[in-house]
């Protein structure tokens, strides 16, 4: 079963750390099954609830997963490595259009909100005990929720849209249980459900996100939480539409206790309408960051939901940074209001480029998805050798491993900072990469 090695140790972080050395050297590989909890107790000589505590250690970590009967194995992708070791270096001369950064050129100026923010905070210095909330930043961030249609709710503000996840995640559920995420999906978001000692299920998504039946086969099977992207999905640019909204929704009031969490990072750079599943259920929560639109050095979310949420993760909030930098948050605030960027305008940018990639895709018979945001989703028979083949090509574009867990092989290509006299180019490399022979008059 183990092979060649044997567990050893007498306290439970002892064995959770002699588990947790082998998986790192490749003596227990991914998928491993490991002894039954009794069974290695029997063999090191200790309480079976120290084999107990020890998994219970192992799968908080991400190291391994329990299901159940079938008993406890390595995880397929330890998430002490995660999907960012799938990963191009980019050599020089290569046109890297892998990264999934918004364009530096569309970005507004942060110094004179800055200088804003910090002329205030001399007057009146933020110490401990003080709000964790701007009281602008709030009303700014709620009439912008209310015009999209978002519940009332309290606000919490967190640094980025993941954090937000990963503390809402923590707010309500327990190691071992399921998580309904995205396939294709954000790979941190793949990454993040099993490190915290949870369990993923797929959800198929097309052009107009989760697909219904999918999410009902994911809730029916045992699923207590739902992850959903509004808008510019990663990798897909998939985006809710009003009808799928609705399928969502009478889904969701079939299983009333699932915990829901929206992710709507693309508020900003997008021109498709909102159409939040908020307020579906007992428990939710709607996360939206100014990442993609202001900068993602910023580090700033806005989060609403129900009340025991927003609750719990603020409570755990003042255990942990206390709140986010009332410096950060004024300055964002300074950026919401004086209109820079012109949001529409940013939005028509990357849609242009999306759609003039995804059409000269089209010109030469290459299909590809790309509803909204500034990604595009090619789906491809052979991902490695099509990304080392553009690789070769001189363009970088980013494996779809790194973010599908069912789905089959695909190749994200960010188009944000992609140019209109590059796009034909880039267009005939990946024709070339997926067909060579058909494609060769293209280049």
């Amino acid at each position: 079963m183990l092979g060649e090695y044997r567990i050893e140790g007498r306290r439970a972080a002892d064995i959770a750390s002699s588990v947790e050395r082998a998986v790192g050297s490749g003596e227990l590989e991914p998928g491993q099954l490991l002894p039954p909890m009794r069974e290695l107790a029997a063999q090191l000589g200790v309480n079976p609830n120290t084999v107990a505590a020890a998994y219970r250690v192992l799968r908080e970590r991400g190291v391994i997963e329990t299901a159940g009967r079938r008993g406890s194995r390595v995880r397929p992708a330890p998430a002490t490595t995660g999907r960012d070791r799938i990963r191009l270096d980019v050599p020089e001369g290569v046109r890297d259009v892998s990264a999934g950064n918004p364009d530096p050129a569309l970005l507004p100026p942060l110094a004179p909100a800055f200088a804003a923010a910090a002329a205030e905070a001399d007057r009146a210095p933020v110490l401990y005990g003080d709000l964790a909330v701007d009281p602008g930043l709030a009303r700014a961030a709620r009439a912008g929720l209310d015009a999209a249609g978002v519940p009332d709710g309290p606000l919490a503000v967190v640094t980025g849209s993941l954090d937000g996840v990963e503390r809402v995640l923590a707010a309500h559920l327990k190691p071992g249980d399921t998580v309904a995420v995205e396939d294709p999906g954000w790979g941190r978001t793949l990454d993040l459900v099993p490190a915290l000692g949870l369990r993923t299920v797929p959800v198929r998504v097309d052009d107009e996100g989760p697909r219904p039946e999918a999410v009902r086969r994911a809730l029916a099977g045992g699923a207590r939480a739902l992850i959903v992207t509004d808008r510019a999905q990663n990798p897909t640019g998939a985006a809710l539409s009003a009808t799928r909204a609705r399928a969502l929704r009478a889904v969701l009031a079939e299983h009333p206790e699932t915990l829901l969490i929206e992710d709507d990072h693309g508020h900003g750079i997008v021109d498709v309408p909102l159409h939040p599943l908020a307020g579906a259920t007992r428990h939710w929560a709607f996360v939206r960051s100014v990442a993609k639109a202001y900068g993602p050095d910023l580090r700033l979310a806005v989060l609403t939901g129900d009340e025991v949420t927003v609750d719990r993760v603020r409570g755990r909030q003042r255990l942990g940074p206390g709140w986010v930098s009332l410096l950060v948050q004024r300055a964002v605030l300074r950026l919401l209001t004086d209109g820079a960027p012109d949001t529409g305008a940013v939005a028509a940018r990357y849609d242009e480029r999306r759609e003039r990639l995804i059409g000269a895709l089209a010109e030469r018979g290459v299909a590809a998805r790309g509803r909204s945001g500034m990604n595009v989703w090619v789906p491809v028979p052979d991902e490695t050798g099509a990304v080392a083949r553009l690789l070769h090509a001189g363009w970088a574009v980013a494996p779809g491993a790194r973010y599908r867990l069912g789905e089959p092989p695909g190749i994200r290509i960010t188009v944000s900072t992609l140019r209109g006299e590059e796009t034909e180019r880039l267009a005939d490399a990946v024709a070339a990469a997926l067909e060579p022979a058909a494609a060769r008059s293209y280049v």
